[in-house]
């Protein structure tokens, strides 16, 4: 009688590897092809490395790393160790402008492979900040008051938001956010990469 053979479970971080790889390709919209073209390893390659069928070589990995713009370094950095899927209140870090009176707080556990993240903005009365262009072009934002009155510019179209109220756009170009009621203001910043 022969027994049913069981497929080998990947290797934890070849299975992150690949995913990661996968996900760098669908970021710029290239099919397996396209990437094939690319760097001249084959589709079935590729293919089996994203899905963690196979362990990358240290060459496959450098072509793979020059059509992606990163070190083999940066690249294995990003997968070296599982993302944390739940970081507790105490431990979401906390950064203030203290000339501002502006403190954001990171909500999302990290991870460099998604695309979105949540962040809690406080504004103190009088505060005003200005931003002369979004870190990535065509950022998408939802912005979410919890507390507050919110004055926010995009486009040079202002919005008032007051708690409760929700903006969702893409940044291209300037933005603004005030805090010019009496009282502070708190909110929930939903960033997407395009």
């Amino acid at each position: 009688m022969k027994r049913a053979e069981v497929a080998p479970v990947p290797d934890p971080v070849d299975a992150r590897l690949g995913a990661r790889l996968a996900e760098l390709r669908a970021e710029r919209g290239w099919s397996l092809g396209e990437l094939a073209e690319r760097t001249g390893v084959s589709k079935s390659t590729l293919s089996r490395a994203e899905r963690a069928e196979i362990s990358p070589t240290a060459s496959l990995l450098n072509r793979l790393c020059a059509v992606h713009g990163r070190t083999m370094s940066q690249l294995l950095s990003e997968v070296e160790t599982e993302p944390a899927l739940l970081v507790r209140a105490a431990e979401q870090p906390v950064w203030q402008d203290r000339a501002s009176g502006f403190v954001r707080r990171s909500v999302s556990p990290p991870h460099s492979g998604l695309r979105g993240e949540l962040v809690e903005g406080r504004l103190a009365p009088g505060s005003d900040i200005a931003y002369d262009r979004p870190p990535v072009p065509g950022l998408e934002q939802h912005i979410w008051v919890l507390e507050g009155t919110l004055d926010m510019t995009a486009q040079d179209v202002e919005h008032r938001l007051d708690a409760g109220d929700c903006l969702r756009l893409r940044v291209w170009g300037p933005t603004r956010f005030r805090c010019a009621g009496p009282e502070p203001v708190r909110y929930v910043l939903a960033v997407v990469l395009p």
